[in-house]
């Protein structure tokens, strides 16, 4: 197993999916039966693996169900265990919801707020995010080279019109919630941090709240990208609509991403 320097290193090695840890587990467990695998290393999720191997913490990670809590736990050490990476960020919100609630009513409301998390876990999930929290109308997700390789910034974008497309952006009707978003790249802290007996992995950092306030400038059906996202993403801008934003503490030019097209039935 290689040597780090530093612990910060060796969480740097594993975020940006080069640790050998990696596929030291692909090679160990994947004749173990049976699928589905966590992602990073093939452990089983069914059958005699998840028996024998569920007890040691090998079990699918809320955030993440295509990765197990084991992989993204087992480097933390004391109270901030982490490092410092490039990664992209997403949020996506509810645009005027308190004029909905009060149009529709509390329970319906509620009901298509649990529709909303429900649809959104499903997207950025399979789009390889870490659901990073749901607050109030609002959800956030980042992308780590961990589970994307380099393009996480491509996986973020995606990410947004994907959603913007499942919840009717691009539909005739229009869309059942009314959805803006933000796409921003940057470095941030991601890693463990705990207070008693509460630990959580998540990331930290101003590019969170660039990202934040990108998203809160989105009108409805807007997907906003920041250049450092679309120069990530390798994202030919000329034919995008430009915008400079004015932010708390930043200033940021961004680009409106077109929803797609519905898939023709």
């Amino acid at each position: 197993m290689a040597k780090y320097e530093s612990r910060e290193a060796e969480w740097r090695a594993y975020l940006d999916g080069t640790h050998p840890s990696i596929r030291f587990g692909q090679r160990t467990f994947r004749y173990v039966p049976s699928a589905p695998r966590c992602k990073l290393c093939s452990v089983p999720f069914r059958g005699p693996g998840r028996v024998l191997l569920g007890h040691f913490g090998f079990t699918p990670w809320a955030k993440n169900p295509n990765i197990c809590s084991r992989c993204v736990t087992w480097l933390a050490h004391g109270e901030v265990s982490g490092a410092e990476i490039e990664i992209s960020f997403l949020f996506a919100d509810v645009r005027r919801s308190s004029d909905l609630a009060r149009r529709i009513g509390t329970m319906d409301f509620t009901r298509l707020m649990q529709r909303f998390y429900s649809v959104a876990s499903e997207v950025l999930i399979a789009d390889e995010a870490i659901v990073e929290k749901f607050v109030g109308d609002e959800v956030v997700g980042f992308f780590l080279p961990l589970m994307t390789g380099p393009a996480h910034a491509a996986a973020a974008v995606r990410a947004a019109e994907h959603l913007l497309t499942a919840t009717g952006h691009a539909d005739d009707d229009g869309p059942w919630l009314p959805l803006g978003a933000g796409v921003h790249t940057g470095t941030a802290f991601v890693g463990v941090v705990s207070s008693g007996a509460t630990t959580e992995f998540t990331a930290l950092g101003d590019a969170i709240n660039v990202a934040a306030h990108v998203a809160a400038q989105a009108g409805p059906g807007e997907i906003l990208v920041t250049t450092a996202s679309t120069t990530a993403a390798d994202i030919d801008t000329t034919p995008l609509e430009r915008r400079h934003l004015s932010l708390k503490g930043h200033q940021v030019d961004a680009v409106v991403m077109p929803v797609p097209s519905a898939p023709a039935l």
